[in-house]
């Protein structure tokens, strides 16, 4: 997967951009907020629909115009495609190949990304919600039947809450219709669930060698995944349902003096250890670090593993996070495999085989100049 070109119009402090960019490792030098993170964030929001920055795509647009552009031109093997996102006050648009897509299940997968970022922390030592984000953002790039799913169980959510809100009001004792509800959240639940136990058993498997391969094989990093409703070693899906049915009838009081569901994949956490070390509660940022971005590699190799094409990676402000060593492992790493779009406030530090091969760019107040 390459991203041939990118062009961006009124996309927040950047006027409009041009950019030729076949090779595969790309530095957006320059001081903090002068737009380096606006470049990445709009592949991201090429790749994925949305921001990883903010919920409302209003604020991608620059300030005094009403709307904006993401055009691309991508390479996926010997195909081209033409992902275009228009954003404006009355919403977003999503194309590809010059055909408009209805639903964003219908558009993501056109760009797999993987982004890492310094706030990517949280998802060691965050709240449970970034996880689960984490989740269903990664799933949703290899499964559109994911994000149909996750779509559907979040407006039965909300139709369930409601319904639990009113009964409080009424206080009616009979339940037909939540009893109609149980049985799509039920399904709807343990097909998530099915998902996020496949993922995360491939991604411990790529993040553990590659954890292993950081930390000098001096730890191991584990994951957990923890339900909001007790599953027993060695159950399957049907024993879930099952499960997840009993519980929702136990609680049913409870969940309509609350006016809230309290078990299901939205409530769900997962932990990250190393060896026996809770890595959330007591690991160094150091751990925490590490741990974090040993989850974001071996989502590129999870992503080539469910498709047979490497995602494009994009790191945001991270070689200052790092130390030498640890940059020269990341950059090698991805050698030869995987296009990287990278922000930096300077190259000190970077190996300079590494720096002979990339394409380097100049970037301040918006405007993008790429270095001679």
């Amino acid at each position: 997967m390459r991203v041939q070109t990118l062009e961006l119009k009124h996309y927040r402090n950047i006027g409009e951009l041009h950019l030729q960019c076949p090779e595969e490792l790309h530095f957006f030098v320059g001081p903090n907020g002068q737009g380096k993170t606006n470049i990445l964030e709009s592949l991201y929001v090429l790749a994925l629909g949305k921001s990883h920055r903010t919920r409302s795509h209003k604020e991608l647009i620059r300030f005094g115009q009403t709307r904006s552009l993401i055009k691309a031109r991508v390479k996926k093997g010997d195909e081209i495609q033409r992902l275009e996102i228009i954003l404006s006050e009355k919403g977003k648009k999503v194309s590809r190949n010059g055909i408009e897509k209805k639903k964003l299940s219908q558009y993501i997968g056109s760009l797999p990304a993987v982004l890492f970022a310094p706030e990517d922390l949280a998802l060691v030592k965050g709240s449970p919600q970034v996880r689960r984000r984490f989740l269903d953002m990664e799933i949703g790039q290899v499964s559109p039947q994911y994000v149909h799913h996750l779509s559907q169980f979040n407006k039965l959510l909300i139709q369930r809450n409601s319904l639990l809100k009113q009964l409080a009001q009424t206080k009616l004792g009979d339940f037909p219709f939540l009893d109609v509800l149980d049985e799509q959240f039920v399904a709807l639940s343990i097909s998530l669930l099915k998902k996020r136990y496949q993922f995360l058993n491939s991604l411990t498997k790529w993040a553990q060698e590659i954890h292993q391969a950081i930390t000098q094989q001096q730890e191991k990093l584990v994951i957990k995944y923890l339900p909001s409703f007790p599953l027993p070693e060695g159950a399957g899906p049907d024993q879930w349902a099952a499960i997840l049915q009993s519980e929702l009838k136990k609680n049913r009081q409870k969940e309509i003096m609350r006016g809230n569901t309290t078990v299901g994949p939205q409530r769900d956490d997962l932990r990250l250890f190393a060896g026996e070390i809770d890595l959330h509660l007591y690991g160094s940022q150091g751990q925490q670090r590490t741990a974090a971005l040993s989850l974001k590699l071996a989502e590129i190799e999870l992503i080539y593993q469910e498709i047979g094409y490497y995602p494009i990676l994009l790191l945001d402000d991270v070689l200052s996070e790092l130390d030498d060593a640890r940059k020269t492992h990341l950059l090698k790493a991805i050698r030869g495999r995987v296009q990287t779009f990278i922000t930096t406030t300077g190259l000190d530090g970077v190996d300079s085989d590494i720096l002979s091969r990339a394409k380097i760019y100049q970037v301040r107040q918006g405007h993008i100049v790429e270095s001679g």
